[in-house]
């Protein structure tokens, strides 16, 4: 099967032979004819399976040949999450659409609205808009909602779970009833399944990959370390391995800015993006790190839907997620396009419930490989079997206080210290065997 089977015309195949595709991946298969014929959408499927040229595709060529749409309105909407994403749609519609008609423009927070009121001003085929700046320009009467015959949610599932529930309520309030609607996301938990399905009408819902599962050709392993050994060992596996293009991801903006100041020190060039940055330093963070002016780029969460790189080697948590889901869409910004990637979680003794969350999330236990020379004194506990319920707490026998050789010398119940005794001679625990207690990946 060729794009050419998908009823797309010719310009736009042209762009996207020009792109350098030739096969539709399975979400492009199975959406662009139902888009085509009008109906509302809504479709889940793995990070970095082509879900942008899904939707920008069959409305490219819906609008081609129309007639310029009047000042301050748009034909199409396409609501996002983050900055980052929103530009990377843009240039998307921009790529697929250059040989079209097809004006579009992008908006969001973060830098001067003046241009975009501008660019408004004379009306635009295609919106992309985060929901904060689509409603300031709503509320300065700079765009009116009127003509819009379509609108897009890509990253729903991100989008209402950040909170943008209200404002995507609202936008979506003020539309015309009779419009096709479509939803596009890498999950959907039932929770947000259940309200998707309130504002569409009718809709196919198209499911190309399990949910909440990571994409087999990304590798991906644990090294357990200590918690304040972790940026020499990130040195280490960088300098050892001779790493370019490094995503990291750290649980916060401050401790993203001081890994980058540390990495500084061991002389790896290293860049932040997180929310506390202006639109220009994380546009340009961004740049530096595409085009190898950098070789890392340590972000928080708020990076891991905005940053689409289809080469990028490997993805690294510094921090694991709070959120297990999260963990699902950071390794997602590697293994991109048929690419393989790697990602290594690097986890230490009281981040133990993330873990056993994502492992129960994913449905398979992660490798762990110590690094020589960075061994945890902290030991993690081994892998439970997946699917083994928890117990109730209050059938759940009594932990043994036991001393295990820290400064106190008490168990850290909040470190998840080892559950083995440590030896009275040194006072460190048993090695723990990963080949006795890895659990094989079906």
């Amino acid at each position: 099967m060729t794009f050419n089977n998908l009823g797309l015309i010719e310009p736009i195949l042209r762009a996207v032979e020009e792109k350098g595709y030739s096969t539709p991946s399975p979400i492009q298969l199975a959406t662009i004819p139902v888009v085509l014929e009008g109906k509302d959408l809504m479709a889940s499927a793995q990070t970095g399976t082509g879900k942008t040229a899904a939707f920008v595709l069959p409305m490219l060529q819906q609008l081609n040949g129309r007639q310029r749409v009047q000042g301050g309105r748009a034909r199409v909407l396409i609501i996002t999450p983050t900055r980052e994403l929103a530009a990377q749609i843009q240039a998307n519609i921009q790529t697929y659409g250059k040989h079209l008609n097809v004006s579009s423009a992008v908006v969001f927070g973060g830098v001067n609205v003046n241009p975009q009121i501008k660019q408004l001003r004379r009306g635009v085929d295609i919106l992309v808009a985060t929901p904060g700046r689509l409603l300031d320009l709503f509320q300065q009467k700079a765009i009116r909602f009127d003509s819009i015959e379509a609108l897009v949610l890509d990253e729903a599932d991100r989008m209402l779970d950040m909170g943008f529930i209200p404002d995507i309520r609202r936008i979506q309030s003020l539309l015309p009833k009779n419009k096709q609607s479509l939803l596009f996301s890498a999950t959907f938990s039932d929770e947000i399944r259940k309200l998707a399905r309130t504002m569409l009408h009718q809709p196919a819902e198209i499911d190309v990959a399990p949910r909440n599962t990571t994409v087999e050709r990304i590798r991906q392993r644990i090294h357990p370390v200590d918690k304040s050994r972790k940026t020499q060992l990130l040195s280490h596996l960088i300098r050892e391995n001779q790493w370019v293009q490094v995503l990291v991801f750290s649980r916060t903006k401050h401790g993203a800015n001081r890994l980058v100041k540390e990495l500084g020190k061991a002389n790896i060039r290293a860049v932040a993006i997180h929310g506390n940055k202006s639109q220009a330093q994380r546009t340009r963070a961004l740049a530096d790190f595409k085009h190898g002016k950098v070789d890392v780029m340590v972000a928080t969460d708020i990076a891991a839907r905005g940053i689409d790189i289809v080469q990028l080697p490997h993805v690294i948590n510094f921090d694991l997620p709070n959120v297990p889901e999260d963990y699902v869409h950071r390794i997602g910004r590697t293994g991109r396009a048929g690419n393989e990637g790697e990602a290594i979680s690097l986890v230490s003794a009281d981040e133990t419930k993330q873990l056993r969350d994502i492992e129960r999330l994913i449905k398979r236990n992660l490798e762990r490989q110590e690094v020589e020379g960075f061994e945890p004194g902290h030991q993690l506990p081994a892998s439970r079997p997946v699917g083994l319920e928890k117990k109730s707490r209050n059938n759940r026998k009594p932990e043994a206080h036991g001393k295990w050789g820290t400064k106190s010398g008490y168990r850290n119940r909040g470190n998840q210290a080892d559950p083995k005794p440590r030896s009275k001679k040194t006072g460190v625990a048993p090695a723990w065997n990963a080949s006795e207690n890895q659990r094989a990946v079906s």
